[in-house]
């Protein structure tokens, strides 16, 4: 499949016009070569020798990010890719994304940075996870990976079936693989088993996996049943330009309780519904400002009906991430009632606006924030009422922080850059290690994943291959246009964009 670039949208902002153009053979490390035997990473060596390279600097990684879950989709993941990316990006590694369709968002786009995204004309099944025969999605991906010479596949989301595809295929195709997981899960209801079950498969020989949080670490590794010593611990972050405090936009005369979630079940709005009537009662200068939407929703509109709470409680609907901090901003207490959560983002963003946090004690919450920026209760109405009290006291004494010092504090626990430098070690560490042959990676399968699910998915991995080496001869890898880079090492945009300034300058 041949991508066309034209007419994708970009957006450019300022370079470095200082930075002076780099010739070929400039900082090269020296480089020692031998044939490659290995039939599997033909993909990206195609008729050259494999090189070994002794390097006095850093590796620069080519990055493909995969997962079903991205932008005009708003969440936690979809921003943790986004954000990532442009960290890379800005660390000098060449990061391209992979998802599905968006409606007629199909084809190339870039946004800022020269971040590429491929919307694959995939179809969706549910929730905006794409449905997978683990075969149809090869001959596109396989064209992202050969077009974009990629060597390290980074998935996001156990709920993404794309992700999932996106690791076997890499693993057939002999490229290293990282996968992130944002979620925590159950061991005993039937879709935890099936799910856990899959991610055994997807993870067995997977080179490093990374978790948001310890507990999520915990939890990833028992589902998976994984050594612990491939698992890292490498949590979110925001970006605290983003979520700045304004006292000024508070209204003076009411307690503002702001509840940004999805409005679903795991997020506990049945809590919410609970504690809303209460609390109510007991302040009459206490007003709830909610954004989010879900099928939660209606269980908050009987709540405000049943009271006659119009005026104090706002239903604002789903929102857009450039209005999420003008929300928050308005309030003085953030409430977070999630019933499982691997790391909260919404409260660190919460905290970073200034507001006062109450959250249930699930999860990885417990690590985000530092005690005397949180106040942890149960997953009950009546935990989380009092926790609301003690808070709601404090407010009225006015013995609480200011929101610049509880902002300059936030600031420096979690920042983008951070996660970056992290993760760029785990590429480190996951390209020295080897990826395993189609014998030995039948072998683990059928060790890991029992006598069962591993003889089906030992079965489907020599299927993937026998179609990849179709693929192969119906359309060569020297046969696909490698593609320009917008970002990484050998960055052209930025190297044309630069000449035609100093042509510019010189002619001025």
């Amino acid at each position: 499949m041949d991508f066309q670039e034209t007419g994708a949208s970009s957006y450019w902002p300022l370079l470095d016009l200082n930075m002076k153009p780099r010739r070929r053979g400039d900082d090269q490390p020296s480089v020692s070569c031998k044939p490659d035997t290995n039939p599997s990473t033909a993909h990206n060596h195609d008729k050259q020798p494999s090189c070994t390279v002794r390097r006095s600097i850093r590796k620069k990684h080519s990055v493909c990010m995969v997962s079903d879950f991205f932008y005009p989709n708003m969440g936690g993941v979809e921003s943790h890719i986004y954000q990532l990316s442009l960290c890379l990006i800005e660390k000098g590694h060449k990061v391209v994304i992979a998802t599905h369709a968006y409606g007629d968002r199909c084809g190339i786009r870039y946004l800022t940075n020269g971040l590429k995204v491929y919307y694959l004309p995939l179809q969706v099944m549910y929730n905006q996870s794409t449905a997978t025969t683990c075969f149809h999605s090869l001959p596109l991906l396989r064209c992202v990976f050969v077009r974009e010479r990629v060597t390290v596949v980074h998935a996001h989301s156990s709920f993404s079936a794309m992700a999932h595809d996106a690791l076997f295929h890499a693993k057939t195709m002999g490229l290293n693989t990282v996968f992130t997981d944002h979620s925590l899960f159950g061991f005993a209801d039937l879709s935890s088993v099936l799910t856990n079950k899959l991610l055994t498969v997807s993870l067995c020989d997977t080179n490093h996996i990374v978790c948001v949080s310890y507990t999520s670490k915990e939890n990833t590794v028992l589902r998976a049943a994984l050594n612990p010593d491939i698992v890292s611990v490498i949590p979110n972050a925001v970006d605290p330009t983003d979520f700045t405090p304004d006292p000024s936009s508070r209204d003076g005369s009411k307690i503002t309780i702001v509840v940004v979630s999805r409005l679903v079940y795991r997020k506990g709005i049945d809590l919410l519904g609970g504690i809303i009537p209460k609390l109510c009662a007991r302040h009459p200068d206490l007003c709830f400002l909610i954004g989010g939407e879900g099928p939660k929703r209606i269980v908050l509109e009987e709540v405000r009906e049943k009271y006659q709470l119009h005026d104090r409680v706002r239903l604002l609907g789903a929102l857009n991430h450039k209005d999420v901090r003008d929300v928050l901003v308005q309030g003085h207490i953030f409430l977070n009632t999630s019933l499982t959560e691997a790391f909260c983002m919404a409260i660190v963003e919460g905290a970073s606006c200034g507001l006062q946090v109450v959250s249930t004690r699930v999860g990885g919450i417990p690590e985000v924030l530092p005690d005397e920026l949180v106040t942890l209760c149960e997953p009950t109405v009546s935990s989380l009422c009092a926790g609301l009290e003690t808070v709601i006291a404090r407010q009225r004494s006015g013995n609480v922080p200011s929101p610049a010092a509880v902002h300059h504090q936030v600031q420096t626990l979690y920042t983008w850059r951070n996660i970056a430098e992290r993760t760029e070690k785990v590429y480190d560490q996951a390209c020295r290690q080897p990826v395993l042959p189609l014998p030995a990676r039948l072998q683990r399968l059928r060790n890991h994943c029992g006598a069962v699910a591993g003889s089906i998915f030992s079965f489907v991995a020599i299927i993937d291959f026998l179609f990849l080496l179709l693929l192969q001869w119906l359309h060569p890898n020297h046969l696909i246009d490698v593609a320009l880079d917008a970002s990484g090492p050998d960055n052209c945009w930025k190297r044309s964009f630069i000449r035609q300034k100093s042509k510019d300058s010189h002619s001025a």
